[in-house]
């Protein structure tokens, strides 16, 4: 589980610094915009002043590329802040460059503990105020024709709605894949990678509602690796999990269309199979104990360890619990192994439902 997490960790820090790197070229091109706007309208270093946040939003990109993560943000602290209160001392409040630092609360709110985040929110929101408070005392210092400055404001709310709304709807994103995830890593075995018990447990009621409504045959096959405490004592646990990933690899490949296996517990695995009546699921069974005894497993010294099955097959009648059938192929599974292992028995009653189709 912990490995699990591990991974969603690493996940979601590689989409920040992709959404980072994204969010730089689209800044980049803003303040190409910008650059012919105010060699337009003026101040003219206001121009030169965007074609140099061009250049420190391209070199933040190459850091970024290069996980350069940390000088990366301050550059781009350093261009947004600048740039912000530069533009709103030279043309005044109204032109709307307050909105950009609105843009940095979703990366501080994200970025980690609650040590990490009061600093820089605290600061932006000075910041943030500070501006406010300069530009109302002082006014614009190069103030620019009405008009003008109605496009530019119009043009700075456009591209905060749209980052806004970008940033958003990424994490948004990502947020729906960590609970896919999640469920996926929930109803997964962490050695084998197979369904466990719990999600199979409720496939299988389902499974089981379905086959009623439709009239439909459900059996259970559950297998159990023989002489596994033995392979444990002779060959060591980190052995007997190699037999146990390299048996569930077997048995995954032997499902057919539809069908499900699950571990089950320890060294013991659950087949679901629909639409399977009992002498269907006695031959599938028998095909997989067969494969498992073919191949054994590689190893160096001795260069392979054979591991063979047990199991126990049932076919769920039309009145039964599955936790009545589970108990039927539970008993079949032992009398196969009291009568020598490496065998199949099926406990079904008579099944009158059709046949799986080919």
């Amino acid at each position: 589980m912990n490995l699990a997490i591990d991974a969603r960790r690493t996940t979601a820090h590689r989409a920040f610094w992709l959404m980072t790197r994204r969010v730089t070229i689209l800044a980049a091109s803003v303040d190409a915009i910008f650059f012919v706007f105010f060699l337009w309208s003026g101040p003219a270093y206001m121009a030169w002043i965007n074609l140099l946040s061009i250049g420190l939003y391209a070199t933040a990109n190459r850091l970024l590329a290069h996980r350069y993560n940390t000088p990366a943000l301050w550059l781009i602290w350093l261009e947004v802040m600048g740039h912000a209160i530069i533009g709103t001392l030279a043309v005044g409040w109204e032109a709307g460059f307050h909105y950009y630092l609105v843009m940095f609360i979703p990366a501080i709110m994200v970025s980690g503990y609650i040590s990490r985040i009061v600093v820089p929110l605290a600061a932006l929101f000075s910041i943030y105020v500070g501006m406010y408070l300069a530009a109302t005392y002082f006014g614009p210092l190069s103030p620019i024709a009405g008009s003008a400055l109605v496009a530019l404001y119009l043009f700075n709310v456009s591209v905060f709605f749209a980052m806004a709304s970008y940033t958003a709807r990424f994490f948004y994103q990502r947020v729906r894949q960590s609970e896919s995830q999640l469920r996926e890593y929930a109803a997964r075995d962490a050695l084998t990678g197979l369904f466990n018990r719990r999600y199979l447990l409720d496939l299988a009621g389902r499974e089981q509602t379905r086959a009623r409504r439709e009239n439909a045959p459900l059996s259970l096959a559950i297998a159990d690796i023989d002489h596994f405490k033995s392979i444990n004592d002779s060959h060591g646990h980190e052995t007997g999990d190699q037999v146990l990933v390299h048996v569930a690899g077997i048995l995954e490949r032997c499902c057919r269309a539809g069908d499900t296996v699950a571990r089950w517990g320890g060294e013991e695995f659950l087949f679901l199979l629909p639409n399977t009546n009992a002498d269907e699921a006695t031959l599938f069974a028998t095909r997989v104990c067969e494969t498992v005894a073919e191949r054994s497993l590689p190893r160096e010294d001795p260069p392979t360890l054979a591991c063979t099955l047990s199991l126990g097959v049932a076919c769920l009648s039309e009145d039964e619990s599955l936790t009545e059938a589970l108990a039927r192929a539970d008993a079949a599974l032992y009398e196969s192994k009291t009568a020598g292992r490496n065998r199949v028995t099926a406990n079904s009653p008579a099944c009158n439902q059709p046949a799986r189709s080919a």
